[in-house]
């Protein structure tokens, strides 16, 4: 799986025009699925997600979590994160996942999230043609890529 989590303000997702999901203060994060994904890296990216530091303490050092700031969180499923660039200018996306493995991998993650957090999370809507507009807080914005682990 592949992740780019960005520290929020507000989010939120508009399908044709309506608005499926909002979050004020805490994560926007894409999520890209590849087929040789498992629970596995469900397990590991959510917990590496809900303990990430980098909200701001009483010293305003990075230094909180989105647990610790009751913070919120949007997925939003992401193929294009699977790019592939190296021959031409048009990428493929033969290292996506398909939907009958991402699909159910993503509603399991959205899942855990939401458990590990305490509260629903905002989705968007898996192979939707989606507006996605926020404001990124800092910026921070972190890559994870569950194949990259150490």
């Amino acid at each position: 799986m592949r992740t780019v989590i960005q520290r929020v303000s507000h989010a939120n997702v508009t399908i044709d025009g309506k608005e499926k999901s909002r979050i004020n203060q805490g994560f926007l994060i894409l999520l890209g699925i590849c087929d040789e994904d498992t629970n596995e890296d469900v397990d590991w990216l959510v917990k590496k997600i809900a303990n990430l530091r980098v909200f701001a303490d009483e010293n305003d050092v990075m230094n909180r979590s989105i647990l610790d700031v009751d913070g919120e969180a949007l997925v939003v499923s992401q193929f294009t994160l699977y790019a592939s660039y190296k021959k031409g200018n048009r990428p493929s996306w033969f290292r996506a996942g398909s939907h009958e493995h991402s699909i159910p991998l993503y509603e399991t993650f959205c899942k855990a999230l939401s458990d590990q957090l305490g509260k629903p999370v905002g989705t968007g809507e898996f192979g939707a043609d989606m507006k996605v507009e926020l404001l990124n807080d800092g910026p921070v914005t972190i890559c994870m890529d569950t194949k990259n682990k150490e």
